[in-house]
């Protein structure tokens, strides 16, 4: 009796001492991963904070006076609260013409640009042409050049073509600087995209074009969607293209206008911050709107 009554107790205590074990394992590791998450929170938090104070100095900026900033200086916690340097943007400083300008430039830009890339990523991507692969790195190596040493030869271009100064120019421009990498990226998607549903379509019947309308460009849906956020704001907030090709102050987009609201001696710095504003509202409109496919659309299509 009494060795069995050792044997189990020796027992009992040996099952705890192992849970105590494990659990004493255990605790460093969890300890080290709240330590690594806290520490990821805390950094991503303090990038977030620097990355989003200019954007709060120029919301704060914008609602103050003139007299508020000259006297205080802009850095200074705000004295005064108006909206009043909107209107003045919007009015007096041109950005409700210039605003007009810029989505006539943009909105066509992208929707043609864009059109044109699916196609041409369609017939690289999914039809045996000769030198397509030529093709392609020619529409790549274009946007290799520095734009710096193309603004003479495109300035130039578009006054012998009589669409200097007008926003043709412009749109064309962009649509030619713009098509080679949207190709690229579609490209890319397109190949991902299994032979088997093409070939399925063509013993139905489908047209080369019905394949593309129907099937390919829904599926590439994502892409296009990421590609459209990516091109809108490129080309909304261009201004070397736009000083290039465009002289009149009328013609001139909303990026453009912004430097006509600085004086060359005396800067009011409130209108000059709302018109920032209102220069980045609809960027931020179209982004926040296909923000969902805007990573993932980008990686399908580069990484193949």
């Amino acid at each position: 009796m009494t060795a069995t009554h050792t044997a189990a107790h020796a027992e009992d205590t040996e099952v705890p001492t192992a849970s105590a074990k494990t659990a004493t394992t255990r605790r460093p590791v969890l300890d080290g991963r709240r330590l690594r998450t806290a520490g990821f929170h805390l950094s991503a938090g303090a990038l977030s904070a620097l990355w989003l104070l200019p954007i709060v100095l120029v919301l704060v900026t914008s609602t103050r006076t003139f007299d508020d900033i000259a006297a205080h200086g802009v850095g200074s916690r705000p004295h005064s609260f108006t909206l009043d340097g909107f209107r003045q943007a919007w009015v007096d400083g041109g950005q409700q013409r210039a605003l007009i300008n810029s989505m006539l430039v943009t909105l066509p830009t992208v929707a043609l640009s864009l059109g044109l890339a699916s196609m041409a990523a369609f017939a690289l991507s999914r039809y045996d042409l000769p030198f397509r692969r030529v093709l392609l790195l020619l529409m790549l190596g274009g946007n290799l050049l520095p734009p710096q040493i193309l603004l003479i030869p495109v300035s130039k271009l578009s006054e012998v073509l009589g669409i200097y100064d007008q926003l043709y120019a412009l749109i064309g421009v962009q649509v030619g600087f713009g098509v080679g990498f949207y190709v690229f990226v579609l490209h890319g998607f397109m190949r991902a995209i299994p032979g088997e549903i093409q070939q399925a379509a063509v013993i139905d019947g489908a047209s080369p074009w019905q394949i593309y309308w129907r099937i390919i460009l829904p599926l590439a849906r994502p892409a296009l969607a990421a590609l459209t956020a990516l091109s809108f704001t490129w080309i909304f907030n261009d201004l070397l293209w736009a000083i290039t090709v465009l002289r009149t102050d009328s013609q001139m987009p909303v990026t453009a206008s912004l430097i006509g609201l600085q004086g060359q001696y005396v800067s009011m710095w409130n209108v000059i911050a709302a018109g920032s504003v209102i220069a980045a509202a609809p960027t931020v409109a179209v982004f926040l709107r296909f923000q969902r496919h805007f990573v993932a659309g980008l990686n399908l299509g580069a990484v193949k």
